[in-house]
């Protein structure tokens, strides 16, 4: 082991839940990771080109890194991310990576930290600390590496012993990637997830022309109510055609609304030919999700539903680089009577599987937990995004797990863009889970066998029943 990663990193210090920790850590840890839902790109898979330097794989997508670099007044473009009006950024990868390297230090304690000492010392064994005097080791270490046949991205693929993968993408992309990886005859099972917001979100830049463009590709009618609801059935048998079993909502808020046909109509030409007012969109989004559950309950589609974060809230930023630029902050998101029109009508339904998550815990004790506790159709999902971290795992049991059970729960997801992070993050979350579940046992609340069984479910069996995986 190296000096980088610890064998013990994450366990509790007393020593009798340590061991147990170690016990129940060592009969799940090579478990197949299984990651439902993901920004990671299909192109790497279909195409299973190398990735070309160590900033581009490391660096460059993830604004996990670069939004804390950006923090300390570090520019975007010497961090060689794209602008959307073509104007020139750093192009040499090795001043991008020292650049980063010599600002490691900001990284001190937050999860990040973690994930990247993991891949660097799992998958390309540093054993010293990366710094501005390490930098060109770990550069030349990790390019060398990156050259050779098993960096390729399938071949990290069946390293990370990765059972299924989901992607995220648009109603209108034609997953041409997804096909490709079809006729690639390789066996990486790589799926898709419906993720509509282009085409549902009045405040989505370009919706008027994404509802043209969603007719276009559908052959529905889109100037209508119920043509854009046949195009969203359409495009959603398209992604199951590729393996989707899943559909994600990433909406300002959790509110949800119930409307008569006539006032959704009505809705729909308002927002189709614009302009509308906030509390019109909302509410147009707010239908939109109890649509989406009642297509759920007929397709079979798991719906994710993600709230709760203010996209895009550096304005300066987004007219500079676009969307996903680290910038996301999340909000006060309420729920019992935000999700109140759709449970009324589909929360009763067993064979609907609605997963909520959340950026504002403060809802899990109070709103989140006793909601999943009690319908059929609700499940938890995993800390998410600023909360995917040791403390906010932690948390999350802590607040949810007395109310709602672990069996509404739906494991781990990783969320991620970052390849290399993903068996980090879910290593992560085995050893929180373990460290956890080993201090129910040291207190006599369930026994060691117990646990050992809630370990193999929160790492592997929760998450594909939940996701029909």
């Amino acid at each position: 082991m190296t000096a980088l990663i610890h064998p013990d990193r994450l366990f509790p210090a007393d020593p009798d839940t340590r061991a147990v920790a170690r016990r129940l850590y060592a009969a799940i840890k090579d478990l197949p990771i299984v990651s439902p839902h993901g920004h990671t790109d299909p192109r790497w898979y279909a195409e299973n080109r190398p990735f070309s330097d160590p900033s581009s794989m490391f660096v460059v997508p993830d604004h996990y890194i670069f939004r804390m670099l950006y923090s300390q007044g570090i520019a975007l473009e010497d961090l060689g991310i794209r602008r959307k009006d073509g104007a020139p950024v750093e192009s040499d990868p090795r001043a991008i990576w020292r650049r980063f390297a010599s600002h490691y230090h900001l990284f001190r304690g937050t999860p990040t930290r973690s994930w990247l000492d993991h891949a660097f010392a799992t998958l390309f064994d540093l054993d010293v600390r990366l710094s501005s005097t390490t930098a060109d080791l770990y550069y030349d270490r990790i390019a060398e590496r990156l050259a050779t046949p098993a960096y390729l991205p399938r071949a990290l693929f069946e390293r990370f012993n990765i059972e299924v993968i989901a992607t995220t993408e648009s109603p209108l992309d034609p997953l041409a990637s997804h096909e490709a990886i079809r006729k690639s005859g390789w066996t990486g099972r790589v799926v898709t997830a419906y993720r509509p917001d282009p085409v549902v979100d009045p405040d989505f830049e370009g919706f008027r022309d994404n509802l043209v463009a969603f007719g276009t590709l559908t052959g529905s009618d889109t100037t209508t109510w119920e043509g854009y609801l046949d195009a969203h059935m359409k495009r959603r048998a398209f992604f199951k055609s590729y393996g989707a079993t899943s559909s994600d909502h990433g909406h300002p808020t959790a509110a949800t609304a119930d409307l008569a046909r006539g006032d959704a109509e009505a809705l729909y030409e308002k927002v189709r030919s614009g302009p509308v007012s906030a509390a019109e969109a909302e509410l147009f989004r707010a239908q939109m999700l109890t649509e989406m559950a009642r297509m759920s309950l007929e397709d079979g589609l798991v719906m994710q539903i993600h709230p709760g974060s203010m996209r895009n809230h550096n304005p300066h930023l987004f007219a500079q680089f676009g969307r996903d630029m680290g910038a996301d902050i999340p909000t006060g998101t309420e729920y019992v009577r935000a999700l109140k029109p759709l449970l009324d009508r589909f929360g009763n339904e067993p064979g609907l599987t609605i997963i909520l998550f959340t950026l504002d815990e403060t809802a899990y004790s109070r709103e989140l937990a006793p909601l999943a506790g009690h319908y059929p159709a609700l499940r938890l999902g995993p800390p998410w995004w600023f909360f995917d971290s040791v403390e906010g795992m932690k948390r999350f049991r802590e607040q949810a797990m007395e109310t709602a059970g672990f069996y509404n729960t739906v494991g781990f997801n990783d969320d991620t863009r970052a390849f290399p992070s993903i068996p980090a993050r879910h290593d992560v979350a085995r050893r929180v889970d373990c460290g956890m579940l080993a201090g129910l046992v040291t207190d006599h609340r369930i026994g060691e066998d117990e646990a050992a069984e809630l370990a193999h479910d929160l790492t592997y069996r929760l998450v594909k029943q939940a996701y029909k995986l």
